[in-house]
């Protein structure tokens, strides 16, 4: 599809957004015509035809200046938001390096955003808000073309520094219509409901942009309105009569946990509800078919899919109206690369989720045949590369594939992923991927949903194995949680746990999807940062 022509094209449909508590509803071709007119004031600030770099948050204000800034011939540099535990100093200087990279000192964002990080960033950078861009009259558009660069995606920095992702008119347009095509979107007639930050290529691809493009109501709650209630966002499907929505695992189970103490306020008329952006759990997907059956959901409305801002997001997902599956191994046989069968529910079992097959023409390949091997992937929405960096970009994009890094296997066409690179832990010469023992924690009572994390500490002979967690009230037995922790680590993957860390709630780093930013975490307890509450030693820790 043409990107820009399917954004500009008329619209019967409606965005509702949620702005200072309030609830507003614009049409979509209100944010049209307000970006035109944005357009005008970027090329009287010399803005045209540059790199932009912008805060993505959830208001009107910025689609309107984001398509402003296409209008005006420029490319959209989608900087982070800050993450969970970042102060206001790091995340300053973070944003000044991304700038400079660019090659540009001016920042745009919504004006509440502006002054704190204004005082920390001093001169650095100038920071200009949206509603600073709308001029009296539109402009002539001038977008970039086909093979030029439109987007580029900063990673939220899960493992590092964040990396721009390249992306072309064409790889997004590309990934839109797959989208479109996979989730089988019903145009003016559908609604979609989405709380994900835009900075997140879940929320700018997967919820915004499709639905701007395919001309379908659009109800924009945001992260912060999620986190303070979680029950909001399957409220809002149920209020709106939503046919679309799309989140990660962790904030579905928080959603869960949250219903339990409040109804929703109707059926449920949801067709796809798309998980993705980490691994899935067998026992989450089981307990979301049983929480919200009453309110008439199907088990085949849940969509696991698997997707990077490499490429541009979607790669694999289950086919609409599929039930998901899983497959059930021996999680000793997985500590050795190897994949042998296993009985569902026997102690040492671990259960992976398949995450569907390559859609439109995207594919994710095991690089060897044989047991785990690191996925590759080839999409007609491949990122360029990364910006600035041709160094990581000629290792990691070869040949027509992106080397995702990630470690699964591919049974029967269908991708099974066992664990993401920065998942996978050095335990006495054997490869341990931990995601199966922190979701087995992270149900545990008290345990906060997506607020634990297992890392390692020193090297080689000395290091030690630490869990650190959030619990929900200071009143639960620290020892009796971390006792229950080791064995869960123990049963699960053969690994002893020499301490568990609990943290005061906001503590962990987290990224704004909700995954934990595991390298943070090391560094914070290696430099003593954290103030933990409490510490059980479970064996001797040896630093």
């Amino acid at each position: 599809m043409k990107l820009f022509e399917s954004l500009l094209a008329a619209k019967t449909s409606t965005l509702r957004t949620f702005e200072n508590d309030a609830s507003v509803v614009r049409s979509w071709n209100e944010v049209i015509a307000r970006g035109h007119r944005m357009a005008t004031g970027l090329r009287r600030r010399g803005l045209g035809q540059r790199r932009v770099p912008c805060v993505l948050t959830n208001g009107s204000d910025v689609l309107s200046g984001m398509l402003g800034i296409w209008l005006a011939g420029g490319t959209i540099a989608s900087l982070p938001v800050p993450a969970r535990a970042m102060d206001i100093g790091e995340y300053a200087d973070q944003q000044a390096a991304i700038c400079d990279r660019l090659g540009t000192a001016t920042l745009m964002m919504e004006r509440p955003l502006i002054g704190a990080l204004q005082e920390a960033l001093g001169d650095r950078v100038e920071l200009l808000a949206w509603d600073e861009l709308e001029a009296d009259r539109p402009c002539e558009p001038e977008f970039p073309g086909e093979e030029e660069p439109a987007f580029i995606q900063f990673s939220s920095g899960s493992t590092g520094f964040p990396k721009g992702c390249v992306l072309t008119t064409a790889a997004v347009g590309t990934q839109l219509q797959m989208i479109a095509n996979t989730c089988r979107l019903r145009g003016p007639e559908e609604v979609a409901v989405s709380w994900l930050p835009l900075s997140h290529d879940m929320g700018t691809f997967g919820a915004m942009l499709s639905s701007w493009a395919f001309d379908m109501n659009l109800i924009l709650s945001s992260p912060a309105r999620f986190v303070r209630d979680p029950r909001t966002w399957f409220e809002d499907c149920a209020r709106f009569g939503a046919g679309l929505t799309t989140g990660p695992p962790a904030a579905l189970r928080a959603a869960l946990r949250a219903q339990a103490t409040r109804p929703l306020p109707g059926p449920l008329q949801l067709r796809v509800c798309v998980l993705g952006a980490e691994q899935i759990p067998w026992s989450l997907l089981l307990e979301a078919r049983e929480a919200y059956a009453p309110f008439g959901l199907r088990p085949e409305v849940w969509m696991p899919a698997y997707g990077m801002a490499e490429a541009t997001l979607m790669v694999t997902a289950v086919d609409a109206d599929e039930r998901p599956s899983a497959v059930h191994l021996d999680s000793a046989a997985l500590a050795e690369g190897q994949i042998g069968e296993a009985r569902e529910g026997a102690e040492g079992t671990a259960t992976i989720v398949s995450l569907g097959r390559g859609q439109g023409g995207a594919r994710a390949r095991a690089s060897s045949a044989e047991g785990l091997s690191e996925i590759k992937v080839s999409s007609p929405s491949l990122a360029s590369g990364y910006f600035g960096n041709h160094e990581l970009s000629a290792e990691r994009f070869r040949d027509g594939e992106f080397a995702s890094g990630d470690r699964g296997f591919i049974r029967d066409g269908c991708l099974y992923l066992v664990g993401r690179e920065d998942d996978m832990l050095s335990v006495a010469g054997r490869n341990v991927f931990v995601g199966e023992i922190e979701a087995a924690i992270d149900i545990f009572d008290g345990v906060r949903s997506g607020c634990s994390t297992l890392i390692d500490i020193g090297r080689n002979s000395r290091s030690s194995l630490v869990m650190l967690l959030e619990l929900k009230h200071d009143d639960i037995d620290y020892k009796q949680v971390a006792t229950a922790a080791s064995k869960t680590a123990k049963a699960k993957a053969g690994i002893l746990i020499d301490e568990c860390v609990f943290l005061p709630k906001g503590s962990l780093p987290k990224t704004p999807s909700g995954k934990v930013q595991r390298f943070r975490c090391r560094h914070l307890l290696a430099s003593e940062e954290f103030e933990p509450v409490q510490r059980v030693r479970l064996r001797r820790v040896v630093r």
